[in-house]
């Protein structure tokens, strides 16, 4: 049975993707050796970095004085290195979910942080729209897409102050303007590479800033000076990387994933808004188009275990909500084909009949 992967993170990857990196896995460019055993130092490594980081800068359009770094921690980390690096005195967050409040709880170890606003009332269902970001603070910290209750900003904010953005989730779905940030970051596991890799898009004139002892490894100078090479950086998830963005470009950049994203995510609304078996979680104006999350309809809420069932004997993988607001989460990342979307749509429809 074809199985059509919703999951979250870690997610689909495109089939090249996986069938290239499993080859040079094998036997890395006719050397001999397993892409897993080579040293990163390798004359025939170095170019898959310098390549990756090209591709960064030319699919997202990035601006001369950036540095795009290839590092370990998950996003997890940088919730602690981007104070480390960046807050003399005072930050402020938006928080629109779990990642966020974990990233405002790691910034209160290093200075004053200013939560602007927050949609935890609404159980994270919108986006905040009206708030004042003070002109005083070092940055203002988003996160654009918010996995685990699929809203999402589509577009870039104008503030007064520098900004940062947690975009492990949505990044090379739709155009941005780097020039508005000074560090835009993220996990790989959902639309880049397998888990294990994060990336950091960092301005080189916005670091060194602060005046407090920065430990080696957390300094991003160290790893600007050292081109993400400073300590054994992880090889295989940079070279799945690569070839994702080889793919990409190859399907027509950034922009035609933006296109692809927007019909895969009005497919699936419209059958969620349609069928009166299911009801959308998010405000309808901050749909995530990474993340569609929906419940059952107050009135089939006992048929919910019924359907995970249903779906996952038809392939569906991963649709089961988050554990903290349980329901159903179909994660249609830049790999997820249409017709996977088609499929979850249609086993909806069956099951709408069966009830």
């Amino acid at each position: 049975m074809k199985k059509h992967n919703f999951n979250a993170g870690p997610s689909i990857l495109p089939r090249e993707v996986i069938e290239d990196t499993a080859k040079a896995i094998l036997d890395f460019n006719g050397s001999g050796l397993s892409l897993m055993e080579i040293s990163h130092r390798a004359k025939d490594f170095q170019p898959i970095v310098d390549e990756a980081v090209a591709l960064f800068k030319e699919l997202l359009n990035i601006p001369e004085g950036y540095s795009v770094l290839f590092l370990g921690g998950g996003a997890s980390l940088e919730f602690c290195m981007i104070p480390f690096n960046f807050l003399e005195k005072k930050a402020a967050y938006l928080n629109t979910g779990v990642w966020a409040k974990k990233a405002m709880k790691e910034a209160k170890g290093f200075g004053e942080v200013v939560e602007v606003a927050s949609s935890a009332e609404a159980t994270y269902t919108y986006i905040p729209k009206d708030y004042t970001v003070p002109a005083d603070a070092d940055y203002f910290h988003i996160t654009t897409n918010n996995t685990i209750y699929g809203t999402e900003l589509k577009e870039d904010l104008n503030v007064n102050v520098p900004m940062i953005a947690d975009m492990s989730s949505d990044i090379f779905s739709r155009p941005i303007d780097v020039s508005k940030y000074i560090c835009i970051y993220g996990g790989a596991q959902k639309n880049l590479a397998p888990a294990g890799v994060t990336f950091v898009i960092v301005k080189n004139d916005a670091v060194g800033k602060v005046s407090r002892y920065i430990p080696t490894m957390l300094n991003y100078q160290t790893h600007i000076d050292g081109g993400s090479m400073f300590n054994t950086p992880p090889v295989v998830p940079i070279y799945a990387a690569l070839q994702t963005l080889r793919w990409i470009k190859a399907q027509g950049g950034v922009k035609e994933m933006e296109r692809r994203a927007i019909e895969k995510a009005d497919m699936l609304y419209a059958e969620i808004d349609r069928n009166k078996m299911f009801v959308g979680t998010a405000a309808k104006e901050d749909r995530s188009c990474m993340n569609i999350c929906f419940v059952m309809a107050p009135e089939y809420k006992e048929l919910e275990a019924d359907f995970l069932k249903f779906a996952t004997e038809k392939g569906m993988v991963g649709i089961k909500g988050h554990r903290s607001v349980g329901g159903f989460r179909a994660s249609c990342y830049n790999a997820m084909p249409k017709e996977s979307v088609q499929a979850l749509i249609d086993c909806m429809q069956e099951f709408e009949k069966l009830h």
